[in-house]
């Protein structure tokens, strides 16, 4: 893509990879809120529907690694294609469940689906978008998610009032079949020379030999410890802020979803914030720093009730304002852990394998606090997310350090 490549079209690429991003989020927030249908419906505890969320996210981060060497070798639209089918299916499937292993096999078909965005996403995203706009692009990569949250969240609430949880997986089916519509439409803006990708992803090395770089390692834990956080967060805020605060559940779903809110407008500052301070990994690390005071003083329970919503704005601001700055820092370790650097066509199994560390952390957090719930220790749970936060802000400061010595020896 050149420098110069025209507004117009950065912004139509950047537009349609924000919506096929925006499904995949939905699917990973369509379940939580029916837990309390589905548990009952069903007969499973906390621990059980933790488990869902863990398979989902299990399936989905080994199947990102992989998904990166596919992106790689045949090109990043067909992989979209194929994980946008495979969450129309996974939708369907949990509108026809009768037991829990059906309830499984529609979380195991959204986790395969789900695999192949961030490989797929940021591959279009660094070859069909100018690098002067691409913190723009990244701000509205991470905000689009956050929208598939709240669309998630959403579908799942107006179901559940007018459909019941069935509906609910009917709704997400047909909203991946109109996003699969929107890719076939953007074809021509889209399609990647399939022949370059493959032979550039064997000139550029072995098909693991980026995993020799410190640094890849970092960005990985980054994600697992951050994204264990906050896939806990996210799960189970209703029942633990009701419990800590007396909120009803629709007070609690609010506060989730002014934390989606805050995240999202966090993420549109921070995509100017990218654009213009390159020290990218302070600015995550001020950000994720913020983030983790508003959850310890949420977690000390001594805020009244009313201020719930805003300290859970605070977080979702804190975390979405470090998204298009961490997704920078990540593009540096992509480049400098490969033959070529931004030439270099092979972005797709960087990508597919740091960012594997998210769903890792996702499948790994609901679980641990589900269990932690079940347990009773409803009180560890903020305690936790903070905890999480404070440990990946030094991750994130030791990838800088790895990064900005290999970054001035390739100037």
């Amino acid at each position: 893509m050149s420098p110069n490549a025209p507004v117009r079209a950065d912004a139509a690429v950047i537009a349609v990879v924000g919506v096929a991003h925006a499904t995949s989020h939905l699917f990973h927030l369509l379940l939580p809120p029916l837990f309390p249908l589905l548990m009952p419906d069903f007969g499973f505890g906390y621990t059980e529907a933790g488990f869902l969320m863990t398979v989902f996210f299990a399936i989905s981060g080994f199947g990102q690694a992989f998904a990166g060497i596919v992106v790689d070798r045949y090109g990043a639209r067909r992989v979209l294609m194929a994980g946008m089918s495979l969450l129309a299916a996974s939708g369907l499937a949990l509108s026809l469940a009768v037991n829990y292993p059906m309830l499984l096999l529609a979380v195991a078909l959204a986790g395969a689906g789900n695999a192949v965005f961030h490989p797929a996403d940021f591959s279009l995203l660094n070859k069909k978008v100018s690098p002067a706009r691409l913190g723009y692009a990244f701000s509205v990569h991470g905000l689009s998610g956050n929208l598939g949250w709240a669309m998630g969240a959403t579908i799942s609430g107006m179901a559940l009032a007018w459909a019941g949880w069935r509906g609910a997986g009917i709704a997400a089916a047909l909203v991946a079949l109109c996003s699969i519509a929107a890719l076939q439409m953007a074809r021509p803006l889209l399609d990647d020379d399939v022949a370059k990708a493959g032979a550039g992803a064997r000139a550029s090395g072995t098909t693991f030999g980026f995993l020799g770089a410190p640094v890849i390692w970092l960005a990985f834990m980054f994600f697992l410890l951050i994204t264990a956080a906050f896939g806990g967060l996210q799960s189970f805020s209703v029942p633990v802020l009701g419990g800590i605060y007396g909120l009803t559940a629709a007070a609690g779903v609010a506060a989730l979803t002014g934390y989606l809110l805050g995240s999202a407008a966090g993420m549109v500052v921070g995509g100017f914030v990218a654009v213009r301070v390159h020290e990218h990994d302070r600015t995550v690390g001020a950000a994720l720093v913020g983030a983790a005071v508003f959850a310890s003083v949420l977690a000390s329970g001594l805020p009244p009730a009313w201020a719930v919503i805003p300290l859970m704005v605070g977080i979702g601001v804190g975390v979405g304002l470090a998204g298009p700055s961490r997704d920078l820092l990540v593009r540096r370790v992509a480049t400098d852990s490969l033959p070529g650097g931004n030439a270099s066509p092979a972005f797709g199994r960087v990508y597919g394998f740091v960012y594997s560390g998210l769903d890792v952390g996702l499948a790994l957090g609901p679980l641990a606090f589900g269990a932690l719930l079940d347990a009773g220790g409803r009180d560890g749970v903020l305690p936790g997310v903070a905890l999480l936060q404070v440990l990946a802000v030094l991750t994130v400061l030791a990838m800088g350090r790895k990064v900005a010595p290999l970054r001035a020896k390739s100037v």
